[in-house]
């Protein structure tokens, strides 16, 4: 019994390990694995290149089909490349367990000390999340002589022998285990692995070990599957071409297990190699035979997944895939459209203000009110995807961004909320009542109004390209609308005292409305401050400009 759970708990081991190396390679080289992914489009051989090589550090087809089912759900990328990518990518793992075949455990301690060092040093750093994947490389290595230990111990045992003679061979229900299997533990490499170790061991026959290697093929094809039934149909089309290319392969392979039985052996030795061999030998096969397929089975996987035309709002596509929380840098991407989208949503009916107010349009603002009831799901949406990404798998610059979008999601929502209660005075105080502003008044409020327009689409500028000019500029239009705001407000006093009567019976109405345009154009220069602070160009309570110091300067001395 004591072997028997120290076998198990070496497995669960290398499923812990290969876990570890995923992740910690996704935080480190997520950005720039998602740019190898996406500059690999134009050419299916080149996407397949791409997808052997971001794989084989990934140590996951599983995670690169993620991605890129994230790519394909942002229109980012094609399917017919996606799924070229994929062959790239089941042709990558299989190089891994080829290299983690061989006697590697000299290498365990020096990972794990390295790791350890490394993590616990610089633990929230890329120089931490390097060490977290040398104790993952590190626990694989040991997990895998642990194996081969435990099952040595455990094959000398009467019972287990006696259980492995009445063993016979059925390849159907050892690809269903081997599938089984992979998907539980959600790594097809940790089961190809423990395959050849149990092989090498003697505890599983090798012709088993080979309808295990074919199973855990085609649960890694069921595993993307799974991961993705709640994302769009967009991103669900590329599991479903893999699994696809899967069961074809699986369906053309199986019946030459028993010729590599014959000629493997003698030729490669060890029951290892035979295995990991046969594992790289289909993925090979498959991508060789089914490159040139990627276009057909493409257009099958649109026929049996139709996109769906229900996955909008306020008319446009959702940005936020659930696929995409598995590598930070690309769900803060996703984030980063929905709040575009957001905004969008926002000058939509900050554009429709001035329309209302110049011709009494009361079914306009009903309209526009409502509108404020899509910002305000698509900042709760934002919001709940956002606390989905772990912040410890993100790095200095991506825990900034991660608060920026926060930000201006909230500055957004607050728009939304004041656009929604002027439009709500204007029908009150203007449009029920049948009163006019004054032509210098409305005047006025169409000056404040084309500048907020104007502020608002730089301020959607700087909060997507971070440009720092960009946002000196947007912060000192703060000053200039405040001090327009000042002007306007002494103006209409002024218009009060002359006795004006359009200006006296919108006076109340007047004054709120460009109060309010005061207020929404400081949420809007607000995006600026990050993006300067980061830059170190903002002082604690003013712009640095050497033009108004020197200002300043000149003014003190007199």
């Amino acid at each position: 019994m004591t072997h028997l759970l120290n076998l198990l708990a070496a497995i669960a081991l290398l499923v812990w390990g290969t876990h570890l190396v995923r992740t910690g390679i996704l935080r480190v080289l997520g950005a720039n694995l998602r740019n190898v992914l996406a500059s690999s489009v134009s050419n299916h051989f080149k996407a397949m290149a791409s997808g052997v090589g971001v794989t084989a550090l990934v140590q996951s087809s599983t995670a690169t089909a993620l991605i890129v089912s994230a790519f394909v759900g942002q229109g980012l990328m094609a399917l017919p490349s996606a799924l070229a990518v994929m062959l790239g990518a089941d042709i990558g793992t299989s190089l891994m367990a080829v290299l983690f075949s061989r006697d590697l455990s000299w290498l365990s301690p020096l990972f794990i000390f390295v790791g350890v060092v490394l993590f616990i040093a610089r633990q929230s750093t890329t120089v931490g999340r390097v060490g977290r994947i040398f104790i993952g490389l590190g626990l694989m290595l040991l997990a895998l002589s642990l194996i081969k230990e435990s099952a040595n111990v455990l094959t000398q045992a009467p019972a287990v022998k006696a259980l492995l003679a009445s063993l016979s061979s059925d390849l159907l229900l050892e690809i269903t285990m081997g599938a089984l299997l992979a998907v539980l533990s959600y790594s097809s490499l940790a089961i190809v692995l423990l395959t050849a170790t149990l092989a090498t061991t003697h505890v599983i026959p090798v012709d088993v070990a080979l309808g295990l290697v074919l199973g855990a093929n085609l649960g890694s094809g069921l595993l993307a599957v799974l991961t993705t039934l709640r994302a769009n149909v967009e991103t669900r089309q590329v599991p479903l071409g893999h699994l696809l290319f899967k069961m074809l392969g699986v369906a053309l392979a199986a019946p030459f297990v028993n010729l590599w039985l014959q000629h493997a052996p003698p030729l490669l030795g060890d029951a290892a190699t035979v295995v990991v061999l046969f594992h790289l030998g289909f993925n090979l096969m498959a991508g060789t035979l089914f490159i040139g397929l990627t276009r057909i089975v493409a257009r099958c996987t649109e026929y049996w997944l139709p996109k769906a035309q229900t996955n909008l709002v306020a008319g446009r596509q959702r940005h936020l895939d659930p696929s995409a929380l598995a590598t930070p840098s690309l769900a803060l991407s996703c984030a980063v459209r929905e709040a575009m989208h957001q905004a969008d949503v926002v000058e939509t009916m900050l554009l429709g203000v001035l329309e209302v107010i110049k011709k009494n349009d009361e079914k306009l603002a009903q309209q526009l009110q409502k509108m404020d009831d899509t910002v305000d799901e698509l900042y709760s949406a934002i919001k709940y995807y956002l606390t989905k990404i772990s912040r410890e798998a993100l790095s200095e610059n991506e825990g900034r961004r991660w608060t920026d979008i926060i930000s201006f999601t909230i500055n957004m929502e607050q728009i939304g909320d004041i656009i929604e209660r002027v439009l709500m005075d204007v029908d009150d105080k203007k449009i029920r009542h049948g009163r006019e502003f004054s032509e210098a008044g409305l005047m006025e409020i169409t000056e404040l109004h084309t500048r907020l327009i104007n502020n608002l689409r730089l301020g959607m500028a700087v909060f997507l390209n971070g440009n720092v000019h960009d946002a000196q500029k947007l912060l000192e239009e703060k000053t200039r609308f405040r001090n327009l705001e000042h002007t306007y407000a002494t103006n209409h006093l002024n218009r009060l005292s002359d006795n004006t009567l359009p200006s006296i019976e919108t006076s109340s109405l007047h004054l709120d409305l460009i109060s309010d345009l005061k207020r929404i154009n400081s949420l809007i220069c607000s995006i600026a401050y990050p993006i300067l602070d980061s830059a170190g160009v903002l002082a604690p309570n003013r712009l640095r400009e050497p033009v108004l110091d020197a200002k300043l300067q000149v003014t003190a001395s007199k």
